[in-house]
Parts: C-alpha cells; structure tokens; sequence
C-alpha cells in the first residue's frame, strides 16, 4: 500500500504547488528527495535499518550526478532543443555515477564535499533571464496522472531491484531527477531555454533539503530506528528548504 500511495501522492503535491508558483518553484520543490525518500523507507522496512544507512549514504554520492545533470542540460539548453539538453544531462547523470561508484568517505567528509558541490553548481548555472519565472503554460489532463503513475512505477522498480543491485548502487540511482526532468522538459518546450533553465536553478537550490535528509537517514537511522530517524530527517530537510527558498528569493530580486 506505501509503495502504492506515498511516491504519487509526494508528486502530486509537489507537481500541483509548482503550477501556481511558476518554473523556479517548481524546481525547487522537485528538490525534496521526492523518490529517494520513499525508496529508502521501504528499504528500511523491508530489509533493516543498517541497508537504508547504506541507501542514504549511496544517495549523497548521486547527488553530485544530480548536480551534473542540471549543469549539462541547462548549458546545452543555451543553444540545443530539449532532447540533446536531456540526452547530454543524463550522459553526465551516468558518467558521474560510474566513476563516483567505488567512492568511500566519512559521512561528515561526504555532506560538506556534497554541500560545496551543490554551492559550485549553483554558480556554474547560465544566467536566468527574469522572464523564466513567468507562470507556466497550462498542462494538458493526463500531466498530472501520468507523473504519479511514473513515480509509483520508479519507486516499485527501485524497491524490487535494490536487492540486486545493492543498497550502495541504489542509492546513487535514486536521485535522477525524473521529475525536475519532466519539469524542465515541459518549460524548455513551453517557455524556452530560460524557463528550463529556472527550473533547474531551483532544483538546486532544492537540493540543500535534500542533502540534509539523507545525511541525518544515514547518520541516525540505525541508533534511533526507522521511524524517529526519518522525523527528524524530514524536519531537517522542511528547514533546509524554507532557507534555501529565502536564498533563491534574494538571488531572483
């Protein structure tokens, strides 16, 4: 019933808060661990707490492809349609995690070197003509529904495979942006390139709550168990993203 329930409903959520406060927002609201966060608790549930440390630690890692991807499309959105923006997006999305896949580190080393990737990526983004934070074209009707059919779908596949390919792999394919994709997809046809490059720009600056959930997950979970650890990581991760969006605030102004 979780797996049913909780990854459409989360975008759901998001996707419709997105609507009435234009393409950054949208972003940025993307940038909870909107699929990562369900994948891990269901991880936890079904396989211990000691996988989901390890899930949540193997997230941190993909978070730099998450930067990459935003990185790779927005720039080649400069001057490319959305397909090759996309293409060469999770090309970075899938180099990074090859070559970051035999990577261990403390989790303390991890979230600070986290953390200043995500500063760097930030500054590495194209500049956002103001025009990007326009509203958003209306979406047809299937839109909706067809985003929370995908995150059940991913979050099914995640679940059922994460056996397979371990808690450590998992984790660093979980942060693909699939959702931020649509999204940036959706305003680069729509808008064009500054709109999806708005979109990413709040992915980005999203992804401090994100960052934030995970390193308390993979920090707490086995001393304080499944249900206390993911609380406070999610309050964490609440606060993270009302101080990251007072930032994305003051750069648009």
């Amino acid at each position: 019933m979780l797996r049913i329930l909780l990854a459409p409903a989360l975008i759901g959520a998001a996707s419709l808060s997105g609507r009435r406060w234009g393409p950054t927002v949208s972003g940025w609201l993307v940038g909870l661990p909107l699929t990562s966060a369900p994948v891990t608790f269901l991880l936890a549930l079904e396989h211990g707490p000691a996988f989901a440390a390890q899930v949540a630690l193997g997230t941190l890692v993909g978070t730099v492809s998450q930067i990459l991807f935003a990185i790779g499309y927005a720039w080649l959105a400069r001057h490319q349609r959305w397909p090759l923006a996309f293409a060469g997006g999770s090309v970075a999305f899938a180099l990074s995690t090859a070559a970051l896949a035999g990577l261990r580190v403390p989790l303390a080393a991890l979230a600070c070197g986290v953390v200043i990737a995500l500063v760097l990526g930030l500054r590495a983004m194209p500049i956002v003509e103001r025009r990007a934070t326009a509203a958003s074209p209306p979406l047809p009707r299937w839109d909706l529904p067809a985003r929370m059919v995908v995150a059940t779908l991913i979050v099914g596949v995640l679940v059922a495979a994460a056996p397979s390919l371990g808690p450590r792999f998992t984790g660093m394919l979980s942060p693909f942006p699939v959702y931020a994709a649509i999204l940036t997809v959706f305003a680069h046809r729509g808008q064009g390139a500054p709109a999806a490059i708005g979109v990413l720009r709040g992915l980005l600056a999203g992804l401090f709550g994100f960052v934030g959930f995970f390193v308390v997950v993979a920090g707490s979970i086995e001393r304080l168990g499944v249900s206390a650890a993911f609380a406070v990581a999610t309050l964490v991760a609440l606060i993270a993203q009302l101080v990251s969006l007072r930032g994305l605030r003051v750069g648009s102004s």
